[in-house]
């Protein structure tokens, strides 16, 4: 009785002063399942390293660690894949001047996309991109959280794996012809976006919604690529075995509408 009594005047207490982080986290308790929900920048600067100490002993407290996609497996989306038309009939005159034009910026040359699906040219233009900005894949968070769980020999959960996430850009329409076109046209809101997201790491951790965030996806992307994927995670965590667990997402799944955050409280 005097267990219960505590558990429920302690939920009163978290819900009236949440726990503040210096990274972007929220934390959720479903029943016996405690969530710590972080926000996670899949490529980072060398200043975003080492991770916080705080963070790193939740993360030795936690029963496992739950990612995306284990990272460290050396899966990559470029892999081999089927040969598609050239991008002049995929794309209209003004599309391809454009594409060409980002191109010479980046010192790329066109023909390596030419018979490429469009969602492959997307993320190697992003990976380009991130590079620019100075950010590397080995400072990402979830890298850094990976490397961290397997040295203490933590196990990791998937929410989808490197598979599920190629099928996903795989089932894209016209083979993610309006990821590569929200690309080219949010460049450079998308850069602004990023250095956000960095900022939130390292100077002001964002404890409350924001107020707004460019939108650098098209509304058929976003229900795909955050929505649904965001209402799947609420599933596969509601059905986790009691315990404590580090969950690292991208950090826009923890903001705007069907935010993660708030499926799960509804859950």
């Amino acid at each position: 009785m005097m267990r219960s009594f505590r558990q429920m005047i302690n939920g009163i207490l978290r819900r009236l002063m949440p726990a503040s982080y210096a990274w972007p986290a929220v934390d959720i308790r479903l029943g016996d399942r405690q969530l710590h929900l972080v926000g996670s920048i899949h490529m980072g600067t060398q200043d975003m390293q080492p991770l916080p100490p705080k963070l790193l002993r939740l993360l030795q407290q936690a029963d496992s660690l739950i990612v995306e996609a284990d990272i460290t497996t050396g899966a990559s989306p470029f892999v081999q894949t089927d040969e598609q038309p050239p991008l002049a009939e995929r794309l209209d005159r003004a599309e391809l001047a454009q594409l060409r034009k980002l191109c010479d910026e980046l010192n790329l040359s066109i023909e390596l996309f030419d018979t490429l699906p469009a969602w492959q040219i997307a993320l190697m233009l992003q990976a380009q991109q991130a590079q620019q900005l100075g950010l590397r894949p080995d400072y990402g968070i979830d890298y850094q959280l990976l490397m961290a769980a397997k040295r203490w020999r933590k196990p990791v959960r998937e929410l989808e794996g490197p598979e599920v996430q190629l099928a996903l850009l795989k089932g894209l329409p016209n083979e993610g012809l309006a990821l590569l076109l929200d690309t080219l046209t949010h460049w450079h809101t998308n850069a602004r976006l990023l250095q956000t997201m960095i900022s939130w790491w390292l100077d002001a951790p964002q404890q409350q919604q924001p107020t707004s965030l460019p939108s650098t996806f098209s509304n058929v992307l976003n229900d795909m690529l955050m929505s649904q994927r965001n209402l799947r995670w609420r599933d596969t965590l509601s059905q986790l075995p009691a315990g404590r667990y580090v969950v690292a997402v991208g950090a826009l799944h923890l903001y705007g509408k069907d935010n993660l955050p708030e499926l799960l409280r509804r859950a």
